[in-house]
């Protein structure tokens, strides 16, 4: 598996980060369309796997950024029919509507990458972002009528 620590979530910061550990980070990611899920650090342990999915749509696009890669090129991500491999300081931008898996082939070392959900601008016009902000902040809305809890709570 995998882990998330998150920074920011449907767009907004999470209540009681401690944002003056990463404030270059924090900084970009408030220049950024963030997407109705989630921007944050992704780690993946070493010999495990994302099972290969598709998240069903084209409303936002990912991007990857190396931070701690494992030696030996042994951390990928195959999205559609390309594999790519996770460089420190690289991006990789990926469209999840594609089929996805990733997989960190390092008996110890840890996968660690700046993962980013933001709007896919090429595919939705400023007005269709604005409704899906919406539509995303009345589901949290509802959630938290419902008791369910959230991410970063």
């Amino acid at each position: 598996g995998w882990q998330t620590l998150v920074l920011f979530y449907n767009g907004h910061r999470i209540p009681d980060f401690p944002y003056h550990l990463c404030p270059t980070t924090t900084k970009i990611l408030e220049t950024v369309p963030l997407a109705g899920r989630i921007a944050g650090f992704n780690r993946q342990k070493p010999n495990s796997g994302i099972p290969l999915h598709s998240d069903g749509n084209n409303m936002w696009l990912t991007c990857q950024m190396g931070i701690h890669v494992p030696e030996g090129e042994k951390a990928w991500i195959r999205v559609g029919p390309e594999t790519r491999r996770w460089k420190e300081g690289e991006c990789l931008l990926y469209d999840t509507t594609y089929e996805h898996e990733t997989m960190n082939e390092h008996p110890s070392q840890e996968r660690v990458v700046l993962h980013v959900d933001f709007f896919n601008t090429l595919a939705l016009t400023p007005i269709e972002i604005e409704v899906m902000q919406y539509i995303y902040s009345l589901r949290e809305e509802f959630m938290k009528a419902e008791g369910v809890a959230q991410v970063g709570k």
